[in-house]
């Protein structure tokens, strides 16, 4: 197939060229004819040469030669090459060239001749080109082979004067065009992949594992790894290449530069330095960052100082400002926060880079001149090195150095935008690892800990065993020090909250009018009829022969009824009682009725004839049905007003959001967003802006959510799920809808969520195939647009929001509300965001979890959230499979969360009630301890008469019949599936039995009781008795004698 040139682009950037060699200044306009030659050489990878001829054309021409006269350009080159470029001569016919752009001429080079004649014309056109003395050249090109001898040989006879025109040339290719700009950020793109899933995976591998790998041999697979599509974004593997070999380095030698290579010499895991780049379709990026194992303080003061010297460089990298000046603005800084390092920094702090790696012409240092363009793209590198280690045991620590580089676009106002989105925090490339002292003194932790560590969760924590302890036995002992510690903090908690007065906020009372002026003078009222005020919302009513009124907000409800002749109609009212506090309508806060002596009324019933008098228009009876219509609408509109205010109760006062006027702010199209603005869903864009998010939906519909309000960012991709979802879990609910709402969240679907059954199905049928292909074509593109789209809102933000990725291989079923779901840790929440209600606990709220009805004969248990907030309610989680019971426990002591675990469901409205009154006495007594099995003690006669003694605090009241109805209705007691608890219960069928049926049952209890007490010793169980947690009510079983 004949390769295609993309001819508006030649036409474009050739005009550019002579453009600013007719502007040029100095020696650049001074010239008569530039001239580039290109021949054969493997070895040379960067020249000015080829560089512009892919600027110009998209491909390398090797033996071809190029003069750019003033009203012409002239090609030699062979046969196939020529027909190649004729694409960009047709049209032009030799004539002289229009917009700007000089008339080609194409020359077919000979092969077994010398040429004389192609560059005798080429000779001539120089001569001819303005003044025809000096030429314009890259001086530092030199291309060995027999074509370019002759070509150099015939130049040489002639008297030219040869300028190096290379800077000139490069500042006009420096400013990219957007789709120089798009290959750009591919090739950055990739090269982000290859460090995070492979480089940064690889070297955690080798400090787990203690390996020992050179450096050589760790940069020859860093190489190896972009053959392979999964570490290249989506990329075409033929169009991918490294800028550079991968330059590794370790162990106190250090050389912060580009060209130096990988030496031989094993990794040493302190400061682990790497720089690498990608070369995208001839664009080059660059990537350099230092993974740091075990960080000293000092390492990380000097690391953090780095970062912060690379902020004040991205915001100097402006459009108009001199390379000069920002590499002074840096240097500034140094100066005045660390002038001890001023020696230790790197001479120039970056290059620009495009086709070419590095650009000599444009290099960040205390010299140049050259002002900043938009669309430049640069490769800045900031480094520390020989920073001595106070610390060092051996002499390979003595030493150290940082190195943090990004690829980087300058933009026209602002800072400049980083295109390698790798983050770059100290917990982010911080390796922290536990030392064998600690791991003695201290159970390790299991390696969920490396995805979701409670006191640096972000970090990464890598395990080494050093014991030979159960991973029951480790959990146990952690369990043990993280009870005594929970106790103190909740105590210590307590005190500090105790004397804080909850100020009851009092509604006001709803009255009708405050004068009996204001009662409105209609017929209605006169003839003491039912009459409505819809202005005051009242109803006015006849009384022992007196007008009435009575709010709206008083009437419970009102019905109607025909018996016979007779209309019947009763209002009732809420029950009000004098001095005591109201039920308000809408089952808001208590009240106290203003006028504590005032008498009530509970209902009252009118009664009308359905008979027409002689002489009247209408029943009397009409009365009350309009009467009992307008009611209605009257008391629908005040609920529906009082639920908004209700609604808007609470709600904080967001910031405005400060809008982006720039049109390359990070953006997701075709999004739902959940819960729905209107009754029907809506498709929507989300584009994030200086401080939030905007969700606008296509009817129009606006939804501001602010960075600094969200709690938890969560992106749930679509792997084993129908829909991908971005969402957010806010710290203030939001009004939208006319409702609040603390969790949004934005989506798509990526499959088919229903399925024909009635349609033929064969495994090898093509279109579903082909419909297969589709669909996994579509979710690996909608996940790299969330990707992309999470980046750079992370990048926007600084890191300040970061988004979670739920750990799928940690998750597990329960039923947090009605239906099953898949309950999946993140690194600070448990979280469901696919189905609706979202499921989001924050971790650090959580003060324990308890483990309800563990038994063995049961399939499923029960979860319990208590919050450190003792006033909150508590989350439970229903119906969790006992096979997850394990790698919950896991996760849970990897988090430093406390757990426990029991046999029966326990009343914690009354419990949690029982600790809020009275926390001394609960914490004297052992605070949460009373939920640890009996059995972990050898001392069984204590801990029975301890448990007696809680049981008194904590057995819930069976005669309080509020306290039962509470119970049922949030915690079961699963008596269809536990035998025990149904015994536990007790019913009322016993309490007619006769003496000889009670004892036949206590014996054949008693026997069932021995048969579970072998059985358990036969499992090696430690727990003595009847299965039963402390703080919980005994079985009523009569004890033996």
């Amino acid at each position: 197939m004949a390769l295609s040139l993309d001819r508006e682009a030649f036409s474009r950037r050739l005009r550019r060229l002579y453009a600013s060699w007719q502007k040029g200044e100095d020696e650049f306009g001074g010239v008569d004819a530039i001239v580039v030659a290109v021949g054969v050489d493997e070895e040379i990878v960067y020249a000015k040469s080829t560089a512009l001829q892919t600027w110009l054309f998209g491909y390398e021409l090797t033996d071809t030669v190029m003069l750019f006269c003033e009203e012409r350009a002239l090609f030699l080159a062979s046969r196939k090459k020529v027909e190649f470029l004729k694409q960009v001569a047709q049209g032009k016919g030799g004539e002289g060239g229009a917009n700007g752009l000089p008339a080609v001429t194409l020359l077919v080079r000979e092969k077994n001749e010398s040429n004389k004649a192609n560059f005798e014309k080429l000779l001539e056109a120089l001569r001819g080109s303005r003044a025809g003395r000096r030429l314009g050249v890259f001086a530092k090109d030199k291309f060995p082979g027999e074509f370019m001898r002759s070509w150099n040989e015939a130049l040489s006879k002639e008297s030219f004067e040869k300028v190096d025109v290379s800077a000139a040339v490069a500042l006009a290719m420096a400013a990219k065009e957007e789709q120089e700009l798009a290959l750009m950020r591919k090739a950055a793109a990739i090269t982000s992949e290859l460090f995070t899933k492979f480089f940064k995976e690889r070297v955690m591998e080798i400090v787990d594992a203690d390996e020992k790998v050179r450096h050589s041999k760790l940069a020859e697979a860093v190489e190896k790894a972009i053959e392979e599509k999964k570490f290249l974004a989506g990329a075409d593997p033929s169009a991918v290449e490294m800028c550079y070999p991968p330059i590794i380095q370790s162990g106190g030698n250090y050389n912060l530069k580009f060209s130096v290579v990988s030496d031989k010499s094993h990794m040493h895991f302190g400061a682990i330095t790497c720089s690498m780049g990608i070369r995208y379709k001839s664009y080059c990026s660059n990537l350099v960052r230092t993974l740091m194992v075990d960080p000293s303080q000092d390492m990380q003061d000097h690391y953090g100082f780095l970062l912060t010297l690379q902020e004040v460089l991205l915001r100097e990298l402006r459009h108009g400002a001199r390379l000069c000046d920002v590499y002074g603005a840096v240097m500034d800084v140094v100066k005045k926060q660390r002038p001890e390092l001023l020696g230790k920094i790197t001479k120039n702090l970056g290059f620009a880079m495009g086709i070419e790696f590095r650009e000599g012409s444009l290099v960040i240092n205390s010299k140049n001149q050259q002002r900043l363009r938009k669309g430049m793209v640069f490769s800045v590198n900031v480094g520390l090195s020989e920073l001595p280690n106070r610390e060092a045991k051996r002499p390979e620590e003595r030493s150290y150095a940082l190195f943090l580089g990004d690829t980087v676009m300058v933009d026209e106002d602002g800072p400049a935008v980083v295109l390698t989105s790798v983050k770059k925090k100290v917990k982010n490339v911080g390796i922290f690892l536990k030392n064998e002292d600690e791991d003695e003194e201290e159970p390790d932790k299991d390696a969920a800990e490396d995805l979701l560590g409670r006191s640096s969760r972000a970090a990464l924590l890598t395990e080494r065993t050093r014991n030979e302890l159960t991973a029951e036995e480790k959990r146990r002992a952690h369990q043990k020090e993280l009870a005594t510690q929970l106790n103190e903090d909740a105590r210590r908690r307590l005190t500090e909250q105790r004397g804080e007065q909850q100020t009851q906020k009092a509604r006001k009372s709803n009255v009708s009018y405050k004068s009996a002026a204001l009662l409105p003078k209609e017929p209605h009222v006169r003839e003491m009829k039912i009459y409505i005020d819809k202005k005051y919302e009242s109803v006015i009513m006849p009384v022992f022969g007196i007008a009435t009124p009575f709010h709206i907000a008083t009437i419970k409800n009102i019905s109607m009824s025909v018996e016979g002749d007779y209309t019947y109609q009763n209002l009732r009212f809420h029950p009000k009682s004098p001095g005591t506090p109201t039920a308000t309508i809408l089952r808001g806060p208590t009240e106290l009725f203003p006028n504590p002596e005032a008498t009530f009324v509970k209902e009252i019933t009118y009664r009308a004839s359905n008979l027409k008098p002689p002489g009247e228009s209408t029943v009397p009876a009409s009365n009350l049905q309009n009467a009992f219509r307008i009611i209605k609408e009257v008391q629908k509109r005040y609920k529906t007003r009082e639920a908004e205010e209700k609604e808007k109760e609470g709600i904080v006062k967001q910031d405005s959001l400060v809008i982006n006027l720039n049109r390359s702010n990070p953006k997701l199209k075709d999004l739902y967003i959940r819960p729905n603005i209107a009754q029907k869903r809506m498709q929507g864009a989300l584009e994030a802006h200086v401080n939030g998010f905007r969700f606008t939906s296509v009817r129009g519909d606006k939804v501001d959510i602010l960075y600094n309000n969200i709690k938890h960012a969560v992106f749930q991709p679509c792997d084993g799920e129908m829909i991908i979802v971005l969402h957010f879990h806010l710290k203030n609910a939001i009004m939208f809808g006319k409702k609040r709402h603390t969790d949004v969240q934005f989506y798509t679907e990526v499959g088919e969520i229903t399925t024909d059954l009635g349609k033929h199905q064969h495994m090898h049928d093509r279109d579903d195939l082909y419909a297969e292909q589709m669909e996994r074509e579509m979710r690996h593109k909608l996940k790299t647009a969330f990707k992309n789209f999470i980046e750079k809102v992370e990048a926007l933000t600084k890191e300040e929001l970061e988004f979670e990725v739920p750990f799928r291989e940690l998750g597990f079923n329960g039923a947090p509300y009605r239906s099953t779901c898949l309950l999946q840790p993140t690194s600070s929440a448990l979280v469901n965001c696919t189905e609706w209600p979202p499921f989001v606990v924050t971790l650090d709220e959580v003060e324990l979890i308890h483990f309800e009805r563990v038994q063995f004969h049961l399939k499923n248990f029960d979860l319990v959230i208590v919050y450190k907030d003792y006033a909150r309610k508590v989350t439970m989680i229903n119906a969790i499979p006992v096979a997850s019971l394990d790698p919950i426990k896991e996760w849970l002591n990897s988090c430093d969360l406390k757990y426990t675990e029991g046999v029966q469901s326990l009343n914690w409205t009354k419990i949690m009630k029982t600790i809020v009154d009275d926390p001394e006495g609960f914490f004297e007594q052992g605070g949460w301890s009373f939920l640890e099995p009996e059995g972990e003690g050898s001392e069984a006669e204590p801990g029975e008469s301890e448990s007696e003694l809680e049981d008194e605090t904590f057995n819930p009241s069976e005669e309080d019949e509020e306290e039962e109805e509470d119970s049922d209705e949030d915690y079961s007691s699963e008596a269809e599936e536990s035998e025990y608890s149904k015994d536990s219960l007790g019913s009322e069928e016993e309490s007619g039995k006769d003496w000889d049926e009670l004892e036949e049952e206590a014996r054949k209890a008693d026997r069932e009781s021995q048969y579970e007490e072998e059985e358990e010793r036969g499992r090696g169980r430690k727990r003595k008795g009847p299965p039963s947690g402390r703080g919980r009510p005994h079985p009523p079983k009569k004890k033996r004698k």
